[in-house]
This record gives C-alpha cells, sequence and structure tokens, in this order.
C-alpha cells in the first residue's frame, strides 16, 4: 500500500504511453506543436508492462492510459491485453481523443475495458474545429454515440474555455438528456505549452454551475466517491449526469489518490508540480524492480499537501503542455 506524507492513499495510476496527439488544441499547444520526444526517451511497451506490475504490486489498483493521444501508440493494444490479465489491477480506463478508437473498440469490449474518458470541448462543428485546428468533428462525435451505445461507460470531459466554447456548455448537456453518459465540465490550467498565461480564469466551477442552473434549476447533487475529482448532478428526466472539475480551484487535493507517471519517465505526484524524478533509466538498469519501488516511495513520501504548495514552489510560469504530462 502506498501512503503519502499527508496520509492520503495512492492507488490511481495515470500512464501516458506518448507525447504526441493528432490534434493541436488551442489550450494545449501551439499551433505549430511542441517538441515532442525521441522514441528512445519513451517507455517501450515492454517497459509500460513492467513498470504497471511493480507498481500494482504497491498497492495500485486502477490505470488510466493516457497521452498525448494514447492510440497513436500502434502497439497499444499489446500493453491493454497484457492489463487486462494483471492479477490485481481492478480497473483500467483510457483518456483519448476519440480520433482513432474506433478500429479497436471491439476489442476493448472484449477485453472488458469499458471506462473511456473523451475530450471534446465543443459540439458545435466550427467552434471544434477552431479549438482542435482539424477537422475530426464527425468521426470524434460518431465514436463517441457508437461508444455509449455499445455499453461503454463513456465520461465527455469539456474545458470552459472564456470566449472560446462556452455557447457549446448547454447544447454539450442535451446529450445526457438523450443518452447514459456523464459531461464533465472542466476549469482551464495553465498547461498549454506556453502559448498562454494566466493567473486567474473567468469560467470557476461556480460560474459553470450558475450558467446551468440558469437553464435548468432543478438539477441535483449526487453521491461521488470520495476520491472522485468532479462534483456531479444529475437533471430530472435526463438519462445520464453531468460534473464540475474544479482543476484549477483544487478543491479536491485533500482526497487526491493519484500519481502520474509521463512517456518518458518522469514521476509526477501533482499536476502543479514539477516531476519528483525520472525513473526511466531506473527501470532500464539491472535489479531495476526494488529501485523502482524505492523511488516510487520516495515520490510520494514527499507529496505537497494541495496544487497550490506544489505550484508555489514552481517559482516560475508553466511552459509545459497538458500532453507532455499525461492529461
Amino acid at each position: 500500500m502506498l501512503i503519502d506524507n499527508h496520509n492520503r492513499k495512492i492507488d490511481y495510476l495515470r500512464l501516458a504511453v506518448t507525447d504526441r496527439c493528432n490534434l493541436r488544441c488551442n489550450y494545449c499547444m501551439p499551433a505549430e506543436g511542441i517538441n515532442f520526444a525521441k522514441n528512445d526517451r519513451l517507455f517501450t511497451i515492454d517497459e509500460l508492462s513492467r513498470l504497471s506490475e511493480i507498481l500494482v504490486s504497491q498497492g495500485i489498483d486502477k490505470i488510466r492510459i493516457t497521452g498525448g493521444e494514447p492510440f497513436v501508440r500502434k502497439d497499444l493494444m499489446v500493453l491493454m491485453r497484457r492489463l487486462s490479465k494483471m492479477e490485481g489491477l481492478k480497473d483500467i480506463s483510457i483518456t483519448t481523443n476519440a480520433t482513432t478508437i474506433g478500429k479497436y473498440i471491439d476489442e476493448l469490449k472484449k477485453l472488458g475495458i469499458m471506462n473511456i474518458n473523451v475530450s471534446m470541448d465543443a459540439i458545435n462543428r466550427e467552434t471544434f474545429e477552431r479549438i482542435t485546428r482539424r477537422d475530426h468533428y464527425d468521426t470524434v462525435y460518431n465514436n463517441i454515440i457508437r461508444l455509449i451505445t455499445e455499453g461503454f461507460n463513456v465520461r465527455i470531459n469539456f474545458i470552459a474555455l472564456d470566449g472560446q466554447n462556452t455557447e457549446d456548455i448547454l447544447p454539450m448537456l442535451e446529450l445526457t438528456e438523450h443518452y447514459d453518459v456523464s459531461v464533465r465540465f472542466l476549469e482551464e490550467m495553465p498547461f498549454n505549452g506556453g502559448s498562454k498565461t494566466f493567473d486567474s480564469i473567468v469560467w470557476d466551477y461556480k460560474r459553470i454551475l450558475e450558467y446551468i442552473r440558469e437553464a435548468h434549476p432543478d438539477y441535483f447533487k449526487l453521491e461521488s466517491p470520495k476520491t472522485s475529482t468532479s462534483i456531479n448532478y444529475r437533471i430530472p428526466g435526463f438519462k445520464g449526469s453531468f460534473g464540475v472539475i474544479p482543476s484549477f480551484s483544487r478543491t479536491f487535493c485533500g482526497s487526491c489518490n493519484r500519481l502520474r507517471i509521463s512517456a518518458t519517465g518522469d514521476v509526477i505526484t501533482c499536476l502543479y508540480a514539477k516531476p519528483s524524478m525520472n525513473i526511466r533509466d531506473i527501470l532500464r538498469s539491472e535489479n531495476s524492480g526494488e529501485k523502482v519501488k524505492e523511488q516510487i516511495l520516495k515520490a510520494i513520501g514527499s507529496r505537497s499537501k494541495t496544487g497550490f504548495e506544489a505550484q508555489g514552489k514552481y517559482k516560475g510560469v508553466f511552459d509545459n503542455s497538458m500532453t507532455s504530462i499525461g492529461g
């Protein structure tokens, strides 16, 4: 069992398999992209499997596969097959932009990997294409509907971007009227590859809720797991639910159970913190199992209490992209 220095149990790993993405969302990176890591700096599938085994042996029982965009790795399903057979691993999930997941849906269902988060920041085609700088709207929308209708637990993550997509909040919410899907509205975060700097946000979770209440004054709060980052609600008569994630306000730090490891091996104990260390070369050394465990324990034992405390130690402007730190 992994217990941090603030007595929080760490049992959830967000494991990035790549820093590459086939979209160029304007809140995530500049139009020209970022300097993606060379292949030899990325974990191999064998290394990702080995690392997962080690962490599961330490008490991790949920792994979310992230990127970049995970499905740009052609060998991703090799890892998913191995994870699906891993003893002690109770929950396997994926965060994706749903552009290329279509060809893998049948096998994911066969493997029992049914929890899929989809990043989609607009239901309007023009807004979607303006934000992503790509024309994949039909593919993304159709894949989302297919996932929902085939029984996957789908959660759509929508980042509220002032002046860009907030007029899509209510139309996106309408999906929950007709489909058993969860739409979560996130606050904007400063991990955009240096494309923008900000110290505050206009659309925090309170404003998002107030905006929704104007149209749906009778929505009610749902019970959520203690470790949930999302505060969840339902509108009477709707099939699905919606939530808000205070990712900039950081109201959920007290129950944080997450550990992030980037595709290049950075161990990140808080989104707003610098990496604690890099574990890639340690994993590639001889007798790596115990060394990795030791370093993970060391990282877990020196976590910041809150994201604000972590950011205070950062000393400077964030210039990293969400695609490079595993979402």
